[in-house]
């Protein structure tokens, strides 16, 4: 028989973060009914492959996938194979472009490569949507439309802005909540997790089940954290995001430049660390928020990449952030010049991979400095018109905002 934890203890740590709840009342008795029975909840989590790569904000939900885990529940992830090439409406102004099944399916590979690093893999249980979706003939999917109404569609407030704003609307956009409600009834979900965005898809679950004579689903969803501006939702789409991926070095980095405001959330949404140490942590009379902000980093990178990353990430950080040392494994990288000469924002796009106009942003926004190794003295490149020459460049250090660093050696001159 499995071994729960009190339901005082498993309420405490699976509510910790959580949004919306429905209901509390409902999932205490399913955890007292599972401590008496020894049979543990089934806990959904859909995800739809729409990009290769997962960012901090991903893993909020994972880790309340997680914690379920460690309580002694059954994980379920359901890749949306199917759903993806609808698309979720959630949250969006316009209709989200369809992907193919390979796109897909490459993405799917990723995805649960990268959540591996949250969700223990070895004990969940991993199933495709196309399982159920793609043996439906057209009659089915027509039964299923019938289970909801269009004005009960609009209620969601994505759709009500865009129809108030004549913003087009496809048909198939009304299909994903239903696609993702029969999900919870084809896997028998007691608890469906997701992002707030999802509450209305998490309620259509419900609505279901019950229909189809199951007890209806538990929703629990989980808040959408703040990117590294501390204002916008984390996206990779507005720069602002840390991918579960990124090297270490670049991962503390950025974790070292969130506004102190984030640093509460971000704790309690991306860290295992008890509230009480949390409360420590954040209170700037007990904890300088500098040392704060270190441990979170450290925390953050040691879970994605190990400790020893986390302590070499760290060591990094202050050799190169607090010493203003000049990092020992930095890239070298061949400038090529034309005519002897090579322009500023020209020299910015080649050695740092970015677009001219990415280049040109920096370098008037002050964040591209050429460095001198012996003597550490600095030059501030702003002119993207600038013609540096070998002399100005060879031997020298390009440092590209507050991480990135190049040494520099001059390649071939073309004509």
């Amino acid at each position: 028989m499995t071994q729960f934890a009190s339901v005082d203890e498993q309420l405490r740590d699976l509510l910790r973060g959580a949004e919306d709840v429905i209901s509390e009342d409902e999932l205490r008795k399913r955890l007292r009914k599972c401590a008496e029975t020894g049979k543990p909840l089934r806990v959904k989590l859909g995800i739809d492959p729409s990009s290769p790569d997962i960012h901090l904000g991903h893993t909020v939900v994972l880790r309340k996938l997680r914690a379920f885990q460690d309580a002694g529940h059954q994980a379920v992830l359901i890749i949306g194979d199917y759903t993806a090439m609808v698309g979720d409406p959630s949250g969006k102004n316009k209709t989200r472009p369809q992907l193919t099944i390979e796109q897909v399916e490459h993405n799917a590979q990723t995805y649960i490569a990268q959540a591996a690093k949250v969700v223990d893999m070895k004990k969940c249980e991993v199933v495709r949507n196309g399982e159920w979706f793609h043996t439906m003939e057209f009659l089915d999917v027509l039964k299923l439309a019938a289970r909801t109404t269009v004005a009960q569609m609009l209620e969601r407030d994505d759709f009500t802005n865009r129809y108030n704003a004549q913003v087009p609307i496809s048909l198939h956009e009304f299909l994903y909540p239903l696609m993702q409600g029969w999900d919870s009834v084809m896997v028998k979900a007691d608890v469906e997790l997701g992002g707030t965005d999802q509450l209305f898809n998490l309620l259509m679950g419900r609505k279901l089940q019950e229909q189809e004579g199951q007890t209806p689903q538990i929703c629990l969803t989980t808040p959408i954290i703040p990117g590294l501006d501390g204002e916008q939702k984390m996206s990779k789409s507005l720069g602002n995001a840390i991918g579960v991926n990124d090297e270490p070095n670049d991962m503390f980095g950025k974790v070292m430049s969130i506004p102190d405001t984030l640093m509460r959330p971000w704790y309690t949404l991306l860290t295992r660390e008890p509230l009480e140490r949390i409360d420590t942590l954040c209170d700037g009379d007990k904890t300088h928020p500098r040392d704060a902000k270190l441990a979170l980093a450290h925390l953050i990178v040691n879970e994605m990449h190990g400790a020893a990353s986390a302590d070499t990430a760290n060591q990094h950080f202050l050799s190169v952030f607090s010493k203003k040392a000049l990092p020992t494994d930095m890239p070298e990288a061949v400038v090529e010049l034309t005519n002897g000469v090579i322009a500023g924002f020209a020299l910015v796009k080649s050695i740092h991979n970015v677009s001219g106009g990415d280049a040109r942003r920096l370098l008037k926004q002050g964040g591209v400095k050429l460095i001198q190794p012996d003597t550490e003295d600095e030059f501030s490149l702003d002119d993207e018109k600038a013609e540096l020459t070998g002399d100005d460049l060879n031997g020298r250090v390009l440092k590209v905002g507050k991480r990135h660093f190049y040494r520099l050696v001059v390649g071939d001159t073309h004509a």
